[in-house]
């Protein structure tokens, strides 16, 4: 008897991503609005519910045997999919490590083991790739990464982890760890500027990183990063979603903004 889930829900792109790397993608039966990657998944597949918000009958109308969430985010959902009789898993990846692992708890949920575990060795790969050539580095550049601007909000520990592997140093690392993003408010949105980052990365999630309002900043101009104009943006989509495409897409963009930076000082 096959006890494998055939009609999964995903209420974050992450998952879906996955089962789609997996060869499982026949099994989703409903995806978030949300979900980017991959881009097919937006065609393919019914649109049930936001990220935080929707119709739990869209979700049931799809008669799924299991739904996958994402952190206390989905709390809520997740809560009332349980009392609506439907089984739940509920992720909460936050760093690299989490990321591998999640991949590897979807594999064990739809039996895909063996490919779950190759996945996992390709973003290793991109990752040992990555530390081998930031070990090469000049030197290590410090880095404002900004996931959101007004407020100032500094990046997730996942984003924290890349930006070391790169070679950078995170210039908020200390807040990274705070899972909640309004914990990661700048008390002092100054004190980004006073730590004198020489690389600003935006990914201000929904919305297109404007350098020139960075630049603009009362008491930014002595930053080394704009005197320099090495403010840039990474896509929401690529870094701020922890699943493999932080690893296979945002870790090489990151890199190589971090080594022309590191280069270039050490001229």
């Amino acid at each position: 008897m096959n006890r494998l889930p055939e009609r999964i829900v995903c209420l974050s792109t992450e998952t879906v991503e996955v089962l789609y790397a997996l060869g499982e993608a026949r099994r989703i039966a409903g995806i978030s609005g949300y979900t980017v990657y991959p881009p097919v998944a937006r065609k393919e597949k019914p649109k049930v519910f936001a990220f935080t918000s929707g119709d739990l009958e869209r979700i049931l109308a799809v008669r799924p045997d299991l739904v996958l969430c994402f952190s206390d985010l989905q709390a809520d959902i997740a809560r009332d999919l349980v009392k609506a009789g439907v089984a739940v898993h509920v992720f909460n990846q936050r760093s690299v490590e989490d990321i591998l692992a999640m991949i590897a708890t979807v594999g064990r949920l739809v039996g895909a083991e063996a490919r779950a575990g190759a996945l996992i060795s390709e973003l290793e790969g991109v990752i040992t790739q990555a530390r081998a050539a930031a070990a090469t580095l000049p030197r290590r550049p410090r880095v404002y990464f900004e996931e959101w601007d007004e407020p100032p909000i500094s990046g997730i520990r996942w984003v924290s982890e890349l930006i070391a592997i790169a070679g950078g140093e995170d210039i908020f690392a200390e807040l990274a760890t705070r899972p909640s993003a309004r914990d990661r408010i700048l008390a002092d949105p100054l004190e980004a500027a006073r730590r004198a980052p020489e690389l600003v990365i935006g990914s201000w999630c929904g919305k297109r990183f404007r350098a020139e309002k960075v630049s603009a900043r009362p008491g930014w101009e002595a930053v080394p990063a704009v005197r320099t104009g090495r403010l840039h943006e990474i896509k929401s989509a690529i870094i701020l979603s922890p699943g493999p495409v932080a690893i296979r897409e945002g870790l090489p963009a990151l890199a190589a903004l971090i080594a022309e930076c590191a280069h270039e000082g050490s001229a």
